[in-house]
C-alpha cells in the first residue's frame, strides 16, 4: 500500500523536473541585427567579451539557401555573432567582421534583386540581412572566382557587396591581419 504513494510522488517529481528542465531561460533577442540571428542574453556566462577590445573575424560562408525564398543559412551565424557581442554591450564599431561568401552554392545570394528574380523567380531574400549586416559595420564580400565560375557579371552583384579577387586570397590576407577564421559550412 505504501508503494503507491511513493510511486505517485516519484512520478510527480519526474514530471516537475522535466517541466523545469524544458522551461525557457529567457527571451530570444536581436539587439543589432533584427531580421536574423536571435540569441539569449547570458550576462553571467563565462567568456564575456570585453567592451573595450576590438574583435576581428572573417566568416567563411559556403552554405546554400534552403530555397529560393529563404535567406541563406550561412548568414544567420554572422547575425548571431553580431547580436551576441551587441548584447554584451560591445560597441558595433569594435567589431571588424567580414562575411566571405564563396562557392557555387552560396554565391548567387549576392545577386541584386533583378538578377536574382530572373534566375530564381522570386525576390532575393538575402538582401535584407545583407543590408542590416552592412549597417552594423559588417563587410559582405563575395569571391570573384566563384562569380566567374557561375557566369555572374560583376554588375549583377548587389551594391552592398564587395567583390574580392578570390576567397582563398582574402582568407590569407585577413588572417595575416589578425582576423580569426570562422567557417560555416
Amino acid at each position: 500500500m505504501r508503494k503507491f504513494p511513493l510511486f505517485v510522488a516519484a512520478l510527480i517529481g519526474i514530471t516537475l523536473s522535466s517541466t523545469l528542465w524544458a522551461a525557457p531561460i529567457g527571451p530570444w533577442i536581436t539587439p543589432a541585427i533584427q531580421s536574423d540571428g536571435p540569441m539569449h542574453p547570458l550576462p553571467d556566462a563565462a567568456y564575456q567579451p570585453s567592451k573595450s577590445k576590438v574583435y576581428k573575424a572573417v566568416f567563411a560562408v559556403t552554405r546554400p539557401s534552403k530555397g529560393a525564398n529563404d535567406p541563406d543559412g550561412g548568414l544567420t551565424p554572422v547575425a548571431r555573432a553580431v547580436n551576441v557581442f551587441a548584447s554584451a554591450k560591445v560597441p558595433l564599431n569594435h567589431l571588424r567582421f567580414v562575411v566571405l561568401i564563396y562557392g557555387i552554392d552560396a554565391s548567387p545570394m549576392v545577386l541584386d534583386n533583378a538578377h536574382y528574380k530572373e534566375r530564381f523567380g522570386t525576390d532575393n531574400p538575402n538582401l535584407k540581412i545583407i543590408r542590416e549586416l552592412k549597417a552594423a559595420g559588417v563587410k559582405v564580400v563575395v569571391c570573384g572566382q566563384a562569380l566567374a565560375a557561375l557566369g555572374i557579371e560583376h554588375s549583377w552583384v548587389d551594391p552592398d557587396v564587395t567583390i574580392a579577387l578570390s576567397a582563398l586570397s582574402t582568407m590569407v590576407i585577413l588572417q595575416d591581419q589578425g582576423y580569426a577564421l570562422i567557417h560555416w559550412g
